[in-house]
């Protein structure tokens, strides 16, 4: 099968990205939005239209991706270190590298089963909620999503949302690179966002790295179908001995590394950027 044009140009982006280490920037075209105000958000589901909306949501989500899944367009291989996670109790930040629209979902599946009926909720940005991308809307709105803002006063609001989730033991999913590149496997340097999180909320992070191999299965664009190994690694905590820039920079500093041990490890080859996969 030809290779879709469009994903060769997400390549050619993705290597012109990675030489200018432009880590945090989008490799599509995201779509025009707008800002997103404080009455437009309701984060914990307290309306009864969000709660309506949200089981609807998640209903047919699980549908969608399963479907996915059955027919081999989303491959979960295998999974290690579930006891990674199953150690932390109360609330807690996952981090993941990002690279599909589908990675936040093989993350729900490969945790729903050890976090006590509870949900799994997803930081994703300020775009993906006001002008959701095709098919994504109805996800990216109601399934369990919190959106970041531009709007000083949203933010607020978004961060006494992170603060009651995680103390009643909620897990938080956030994507610390900002960007997604597609099918990308090395890991990005990251943004202090989710570090920021943890240490004003005490939080600790499991950071999760998803390893990839090519599948015997081609996409609709020509591409091998990836199948990914779930790699959930010891969490690290904020050191109450530093100062708190110190203390999130310390947080990154050790999810990079981990990430990184398990790309070297999984490869058999030193993280070098700037060179083909």
């Amino acid at each position: 099968m030809e290779k879709s044009e469009h994903k060769l140009e997400l390549l050619r982006r993705i290597k012109e990205l990675e030489k200018k280490e432009l880590w945090h920037l989008d490799v599509e075209d995201d779509p025009e939005t707008y800002p997103l105000m404080p009455d437009q958000i309701d984060y914990l589901n307290e309306k009864l239209i969000s709660k309506i909306k949200n089981k609807i949501a998640n209903r047919a989500g699980t549908k969608f991706f399963d479907k996915m899944i059955a027919n081999r367009q989303l491959i979960i291989k295998e999974v290690k270190g579930v006891e990674n996670y199953t150690a932390v109790e109360g609330g807690k930040l996952v981090t993941c590298n990002h690279f599909s629209p589908c990675d936040n979902y093989a993350v729900w599946v490969t945790l729903r089963d050890y976090m006590g009926g509870k949900m799994l909720y997803k930081v994703i940005r300020e775009g993906n909620y006001t002008n959701p991308p095709k098919p994504f809307g109805l996800f990216m709105r109601h399934c369990n999503t919190l959106p970041l803002s531009s709007q000083m006063s949203t933010m607020k609001k978004f961060s006494k949302a992170i603060k009651t989730l995680l103390g009643r033991g909620e897990t938080i999913l956030i994507y610390p690179e900002q960007s997604m590149w597609w099918n990308y496997r090395k890991p990005k340097p990251m943004q202090d966002g989710a570090f920021a999180l943890a240490v004003r909320n005490n939080a600790p992070i499991v950071p999760i790295f998803i390893t990839m191999t090519d599948s015997d299965v081609i996409d609709g664009d020509g591409f091998p179908v990836q199948e990914y190994t779930m790699n959930i690694l010891p969490a690290i905590y904020p050191d109450p001995d530093l100062p708190s820039n110190e203390r999130k920079d310390k947080m990154k500093r050790e999810n990079y590394e981990a990430w990184v041990k398990v790309y070297e490890e999984f490869y058999g080859k030193p993280l070098v950027y700037g060179e083909e996969e």
